[in-house]
């Protein structure tokens, strides 16, 4: 039988099949996927092949191709990876300007990630109703200046007050959206907006450290009410770039690979040659210094690596 897999916990796997059907199921021995070291073979999103072993368990034989995954450092083992979520159509990359704070260098990479992999994002500026001051709404222009400069959408809403809810959910018709961020910006409280299950727990924001809690340990898929699956992800302290050379950072930030085409020298860093045409760019303001500097401090961090394992 082939199923849709919902949730991932362990080694467990919720699967649905096509005519609604929920399977508990378990891989039996060890799947291995060519290419991927990853702590995870299977993700939610997947497509997978199973043999029910009565009417509410099976076992998992074999995954689906993917047309894409997004996947992060794995937290306990340096040299291995997480997959986040399989076969996604849009990313949301879930930010606040505080209550907790997003930094701009957590969204850079994650963005970059996504691009590595094919995956569509947007921005989501999410608690829109805490930030009305004259300061928060100069740093809210602020951002969506250096995403639309970039070329991504930046999306204000607010789940207390509704602010483009219906906007969201308009976005997440026909579609597997993936949410991600850090925790306590609002991923579960937006999932429970577009898909009013009040069942989903959330917290609030530790006032001594001003972080957020985590309130899902493991990713999970949830339909919408008009058609459309949306996955709510663990809150993630940070991405690393994994499986990257520094020499291919440039090609994942759109507006820098935009403007490379055009430096003098083919293998150009954007960093110190003459005629560089992304240094041009950012001095004529048409890429944002905060995505530049990020750049060239995930190519030091490249470089550094690589100088570490020599």
């Amino acid at each position: 039988m082939k199923g849709l897999v919902l949730k991932s916990t362990g080694n467990n796997y919720k699967v649905k099949t096509d005519d609604g059907t929920l399977f508990d199921c378990h891989i039996k021995g060890k799947l291995r996927l060519n290419g991927i070291r990853s702590t995870n073979p299977i993700a939610v999103g997947d497509y997978v092949f199973f043999e029910p072993e009565n009417e509410s368990a099976g076992i998992i034989t074999s995954i689906a191709d993917r047309k894409n995954y997004i996947i992060r450092k794995a937290s306990n083992l340096s040299k291995e990876s997480q997959i986040i979520a399989a076969n996604i159509d849009m990313a949301y990359i879930v930010v606040t300007i505080h209550s907790p704070q997003t930094l701009l260098q957590f969204v850079d990479r994650f963005l970059v990630t996504a691009e590595a992999y094919d995956i569509p994002c947007t921005v989501l500026i999410n608690k829109y109703d805490l930030f009305q001051s004259p300061e928060d709404q100069a740093v809210i222009k602020e951002w969506q200046e250096i995403y639309i400069l970039a070329g991504y959408e930046v999306l204000c809403i607010s789940t207390k007050t509704g602010y483009n809810i219906d906007e969201l959910q308009k976005r997440l018709v026909g579609k597997v959206s993936l949410l991600s961020g850090n925790s306590g910006v609002g991923k579960t409280s937006i999932i429970k907006a577009i898909t009013n299950n009040n069942e989903l727990k959330t917290s609030e924001i530790s006032k001594s450290f001003h972080k957020g809690q985590h309130t899902t340990t493991f990713a999970e898929m949830y339909e919408t009410p008009h058609g459309g699956n949306i996955i709510d992800t663990p809150g993630v302290k940070a991405f690393g770039l994994l499986n990257m050379e520094s020499e291919e950072i440039s090609q994942y930030f759109p507006e820098i690979f935009k403007y490379s085409s055009d430096c003098q020298y083919y293998n150009c860093t954007h960093s110190h040659e003459p005629k560089c045409n992304v240094i041009k760019a950012v001095e004529d303001g048409k890429i944002a210094v905060s995505r530049y500097k990020n750049y060239l401090a995930f190519m030091d961090d490249k470089n550094a690596k690589h100088r570490e394992a020599q």
